[in-house]
């Protein structure tokens, strides 16, 4: 395997800015003849000239101008690098790459989101919806800054993780018009026998929205269950069946969907957590979520 000497490059680099070996010599405090051999050194390991004459001048030769964009930008991210290590500001965008658990609705997501957005540096946001576990593999190898789930790691699961709670609120009941016409009466007794459309089995809300029903004695006629929460709430606009969703997102859920709330469930609460490999929050961006989701959408 072939591989770059950076101290080679670095001359060249120099000299390239400066446009005479000379100067690049004063500037890197070293003699002429070292730089002008590093450069030489540097050429062999490509096997093309880097430099030409012109005049008195140094000029880059086509090769050169191809190579001294990439060091440029070799040694500003190096430069980049030191300046992110002691929180200086870099002039990109901050990265963020966040993981997002399938059962999280979006609306909830985008809430907990936004602040990270709204941070004075620009932040470039990446996403990933997966399966809870997958997502925690990604983030044992910082594939991934955060990870936003309504369940804590669970025991079994062997990654190093720590869980940080964002939030907590209630769990509201929602249902197109024609269906609350078609179903009427007291909350929740309207609800006995009428269709339902449920998160898949393995979510914390499904379980705990059975137990309600066994608790209050609700027949539930399940008539579609979703991993999306998404086309749930699109097929609760049809009509097609009442759905629960938090309670933190009640007038987005209403105005987007064109629903009305018929109550809370009693005693329900929904929780979310960013997860991370670090034990305090240090990203910027993961601190405006958890800062701004404590604030703004569970206050």
């Amino acid at each position: 395997m072939e591989w770059l000497n950076y101290h080679h490059l670095r001359y060249f680099w120099a000299a390239a800015r400066e446009g005479s070996v000379t100067r690049a010599s004063q500037k890197l405090n070293i003699s002429q003849p070292t730089v002008s051999a590093q450069i030489r050194e540097l050429e062999q390991a490509l096997g093309e000239k880097l430099f030409t004459r012109s005049g008195r001048a140094l000029a880059l030769t086509e090769v050169g101008r191809t190579v001294y964009r990439y060091a440029d930008e070799i040694f500003g991210l190096g430069r980049e690098l030191l300046d992110t290590i002691h929180d200086r500001p870099t002039g990109r965008p901050v990265r963020l790459s966040v993981g997002i658990a399938d059962v999280v609705p979006k609306l909830v997501a985008y809430r907990l989101l936004q602040p990270a957005l709204e941070l004075p540096e620009p932040v470039q946001v990446e996403c990933l919806e997966d399966h809870p576990e997958r997502l925690l593999s990604e983030l044992a190898v910082h594939r991934l800054d955060v990870v936003i789930s309504d369940a804590p790691v669970p025991p079994a699961v062997k990654v190093k993780a720590y869980n940080h709670l964002l939030g907590e609120c209630g769990v509201t009941i929602f249902g197109a018009e024609a269906l609350l016409r078609a179903h009427k009466g007291a909350f929740p007794r309207r609800l006995d026998g009428a269709p339902w459309l449920l998160p898949t089995g393995e979510t914390t809300l499904r379980r705990s929205l059975e137990q309600w029903f066994e608790a209050e004695g609700l027949r539930a006629r399940v008539v579609g269950e979703f991993a999306d929460s998404a086309l749930l709430k699109v097929f609760g606009e049809a009509g097609l069946g009442f759905f629960a969703a938090p309670s933190a997102i009640a007038d987005e859920v209403r105005r987007q969907f064109r629903v009305k709330a018929l109550g809370q469930v009693p005693g329900l609460r929904e929780r979310f957590y960013a997860v991370t490999v670090e034990r305090r929050l240090k990203h910027p961006a993961v601190l405006a979520i958890s800062e701004g989701a404590r604030r703004d959408l569970f206050a």
